[in-house]
């Protein structure tokens, strides 16, 4: 998937030819749609500086999405750790450092108190963190140099940027890289047959309680799609709310579905995805890793903003209550709200009908029959 940006030259733009880093850390532990969303970053510095040392420094359970991504260096920071685990990796990085003693450049992008943490004992020159207005928890004391304050921009966009302080610009969005090995594919295309039948797929929880929609609205939906000739079935991991979740949803449909959840991998769940015409969730990981692979998303969004973390490359088929939400619990129009505020209140997400989501569904089903 290649989008170019609106108005821009899908080439690489290098403002700056005079610096050449010889060492980038990339420092960006969680979650799993975001450390989805710096891969286009890592192609557009890759493009730049092809020669460039690249290390991530990364959460375990992310590690395990991205582990074998071409030309970057891992290094696996556990959050359990705590201080311990950070001095451990000091001197991890020291020993691959060698000679050179600390990076050319640190890009510390993300603003949590353990990474604002984390980061000081990375050795590197030049620091660069988040604008003012997204920082939070001392993030400025850990950076001397800042991406451009740039609002009302993707998530995806907004680490993009983070090139931008080096002199480039991300103008063209590619997942090419994606690391998602041949027998991953295998895997999923054994889950079911390949008989022409279009598939929703539902993942139907996020790490965050309040974004998860209701197990009868997912199996109306469900059943809707069934009727309509589609296959349902359900994916997530292996978590006590995953399977309750799932269960519920089973119980409550009129229709047949395939359980896999709990059955995937990490390393499986892309190309699960991808095989898939349409992806029903919340504001979740698997709606971004989705997306990269290139499948349609029903995304589901009251407590969060669309705009701002949605699926980054089409948000036709999703569907939008962050306005609605923010004049029932803030009293207040989205548009007067703090760029990349969450809505996260109880019963937020009712707001999002079954007939919303039907509707979004038949507008994908619409866009299959017209391919």
């Amino acid at each position: 998937m290649t989008p170019a940006l609106p108005g821009s030259d899908p080439a690489t733009r290098v403002s700056s030819p005079a610096f050449v880093p010889r060492s980038i850390c990339l420092l960006r532990l969680s979650a799993l749609g975001d450390v989805t969303h710096v891969l286009p970053l890592i192609r557009t510095l890759r493009a730049a500086w092809p020669d460039v040392a690249l290390t991530w420094v990364i959460g375990k359970g992310e590690h395990r999405l991205l582990e074998g991504l071409p030309g970057v260096d891992f290094v696996v920071y556990d959050k359990k750790t705590g201080i311990a685990g950070m001095r451990a990796l000091r001197r991890e990085l020291k020993a691959r450092l060698g000679a050179a003693g600390r990076f050319d450049v640190l890009l510390q992008m993300q603003v949590a108190a353990r990474a604002n943490l984390l980061s000081a004992f990375i050795p590197a020159r030049k620091r660069v963190g988040f604008d003012a207005a997204r920082s939070k928890d001392l993030h400025g004391l850990f950076v001397n140099t800042r991406i451009p304050d740039r609002p009302g921009i993707h998530v995806l966009d907004a680490l993009g940027s983070f090139c931008e302080p080096l002199g480039l610009r991300q103008d063209r969005v590619e997942w090419h890289d994606m690391p998602v090995p041949a027998e991953a594919f295998e895997w999923a295309r054994a889950q079911w047959p390949d008989d022409g039948r279009p598939v929703l797929m539902i993942s139907p929880c996020s790490s965050h309680v309040r974004r998860n929609w209701y197990p009868d609205r997912y199996a109306a939906l469900a059943d809707h799609a069934a009727s309509a000739g589609w296959r349902i079935v359900l994916c997530g991991g292996r978590s006590d709310l995953e399977r309750e979740t799932a269960d519920a949803i089973l119980a409550a449909m009129r229709h047949d579905a395939l359980d896999l959840v709990g059955k995937d991998t990490l390393k499986q769940l892309p190309a699960l995805l991808s095989r898939a015409q349409l992806l029903v969730t919340p504001d979740s990981g698997p709606m971004h890793i989705a997306n990269a692979m290139g499948t349609k998303v029903l995304g589901l969004h009251a407590a969060s903003n669309p705009e701002r973390s949605g699926p980054y490359s089409d948000r036709r088929f999703c569907v939008d209550r962050y306005d609605d939400a923010a004049r029932k619990f803030l009293g207040k129009p989205a548009a007067d709200l703090k760029w990349g505020t969450k809505i996260e209140f109880d019963d937020v997400m009712a707001l999002v009908t079954v007939d919303d989501a039907i509707e979004a569904f038949e507008r994908r089903r619409a866009d299959l029959e017209r391919d």
